[in-house]
């Protein structure tokens, strides 16, 4: 007779009771539930950084600082409408029809839909969530890397602050999300023995980023740079070099899929002339190296610096991939103030965990009951909040879809920085004269008369490029070529600045008067001009 123990137990037999006992469905619900309902630190943070943009000076209407998103809008309208990217200018009178890329065409489209569907609210809600997000990204990252919370909230907030000056409702948004979600692949892959399957899911988000934004070009700078580091790891012994060809091949595969979109291989020269064109460098303020002086140019300066030490510390220890990303971004920011989040987005993770390094040397030897130990135990029970997500951010988004009042929504862009009581007075005026005035302002006139309105130039600098652009700056500073500009042009109205030279060149020239003054914008037409009944008199 086979002994009772040696028979294998029938797959529906009951549990012995020194078995472990089954976990309850309504335990596990309830676990579910609260896992749902309970926000994370991870949720928090992300409500935190929405609220922040909320509390901002001008507040939701902070977002439409830049008058692009005017022009943005309206383009995508037009892909809507016509079923086709444009190629071709719709909108200047000093370069009709030339040749145009529309590189931002796809979120173009999404703001159009959004502003049809809720008006300038929806294209601030979708910036703002999108900002939000990536704040809260750079956070997981960071926690991602068991970093002490303490030293993760500061590191996070000093990298949110410090690219706060480009948090915009425009197309660039996208990238810094991208951008993120793609660094978070690359250092789970980093971070593994194995290689992950999941990282070629980079191409297909190169093909949908390359439509949103020009700066898909970043994510094949960086495998560039993976594959290189790689290779200098398996030259050192350190890893083989499967990585780096496979690295490589990444990179050629995401280069590859950045290939289609509507403008093919020209997209790629263009946007490659545009970042390397030193009128644009030199005019744009954007592009320009930045100036250490505000808090957020302040915080990035500390960033940079114990970056910069961070990568020495990475390399060392023969992390070269990390410390090249390091070295990299922190040359094309101190290049560019445009890249500033950039460098945020690529290095935030990385300059943390060496930071968490440095904190727990320091504290190791520190009692459970000082403050350090105090400190280390409420980092350690926290970390775990940050690497969940409950329900709350996506309800706190649906509220916001759904509410109205009191939250103050723009239903214009901020009157701070737009001659909006102007504008609308003086409209049909603008409409049809040959109308002088500045590229933001342009770009929001475009927004107001969609279809109608024709400028001498915009925010599209790399469309305009130095000739147009030079002139835009000789008649606007009054340098001694303006007149020259303004009868080429055939100016027969100006809305500038007060404070603008050209504003007090053309209030004392007897040729000119000033048809409406604000104390902040002014409106100024030939004394002999009249404003014609229909039509646009453009030359």
């Amino acid at each position: 007779m086979i002994p009772q123990e040696t028979i294998p137990a029938h797959p529906l037999a009951p549990v012995r009771e020194h078995a472990p006992k089954p976990r309850s469905v309504d335990a596990a619900l309830t676990s579910t539930w609260a896992r749902l309902l309970i926000p994370s630190f991870s949720d928090l943070f992300f409500l935190a950084a929405l609220a922040w943009l909320f509390m901002g000076a001008y507040g939701w209407s902070g977002l439409l600082a830049d008058g692009d998103v005017g022009w943005h809008i309206r383009t995508g309208e037009y892909v809507l409408d016509h079923g086709s990217v444009p190629h071709h200018d719709l909108y200047s009178f000093s370069k009709p029809g030339a040749p145009w890329y529309a590189w931002e065409w796809l979120s173009d489209v999404l703001d159009a839909l959004l502003f049809r569907a809720l008006g300038l609210k929806g294209v601030v809600l979708a910036a703002g969530v999108l900002i939000a997000f990536f704040a809260a990204s750079l956070m997981r990252r960071i926690m991602r890397r068991d970093v002490h919370m303490f030293v993760a909230i500061g590191v996070a907030m000093a990298g949110v602050v410090s690219s706060a000056m480009h948090f915009l409702a425009r197309p660039h948004v996208f990238t810094l999300v991208f951008l993120s979600v793609s660094m978070w692949m690359l250092e789970t892959d980093r971070d593994g023995k194995s290689a992950s399957r999941r990282l070629w899911l980079l191409v297909p988000l190169t093909m949908v980023w390359t439509n949103l934004h020009g700066g898909f070009l970043v994510l094949v700078a960086i495998l560039g740079l993976a594959a290189v580091g790689s290779a200098a790891e398996a030259f050192l012994g350190d890893r083989n070099f499967a990585g780096a060809v496979r690295y490589a091949a990444l990179a050629g595969a995401c280069a590859a899929a950045s290939l289609v979109n509507p403008y093919g291989w020209g997209l790629h020269q263009h946007v490659v002339e545009y970042l390397r064109s030193d009128w644009i460098r030199n005019v744009v303020q954007e592009f320009q190296s930045p100036s250490f002086r505000g808090e957020g140019m302040l915080q990035f300066e500390a960033l940079l610096f114990t970056g910069l030490i961070a990568a020495g510390s990475l390399l060392r220890r023969r992390k070269i991939v990390e410390g090249l990303w390091i070295l990299f971004f922190a040359y094309l920011s101190l290049s560019s103030v445009r890249h500033v989040p950039v460098f945020v987005a690529v290095t935030i993770p990385l300059i943390a965990g060496e930071v968490a390094g440095w904190w727990n040397a320091w504290s190791k030897n520190a009692t459970k009951n000082s403050v350090l130990g105090i400190l280390n135990a409420m980092g350690a029970d926290s970390a775990a909040g940050f690497r969940r997500t409950s329900a709350w951010p996506a309800l706190v988004i649906v509220a916001l879809v759904v509410i109205n009042d009191p939250i103050k929504w723009p239903k214009d862009f901020p009157k701070e920085l737009f001659p909006l009581e102007i504008v609308r007075t003086h409209e049909a005026e603008i409409l049809n004269s040959t109308l002088l005035t500045t590229d933001q302002w342009a770009d929001y006139l475009i927004f107001r008369n969609p279809g109608r309105q024709k400028v001498f130039i915009d925010g599209r600098s790399d469309f305009y490029g130095p000739s147009i652009g030079n002139e835009y700056i000789q008649v606007l500073n009054g340098s001694w070529q303006w007149r020259k500009v303004m009868e080429k042009y055939k100016f027969n109205l100006a809305l500038v600045p007060v404070d603008q030279p050209i504003a007090q060149l053309l209030k004392q020239s007897p040729d000119w008067r000033v048809k409406a003054d604000d104390g902040k914008y002014i409106l100024l037409v030939p004394r002999t001009y009249s404003v014609p009944a229909t039509g646009n008199s453009l030359p």
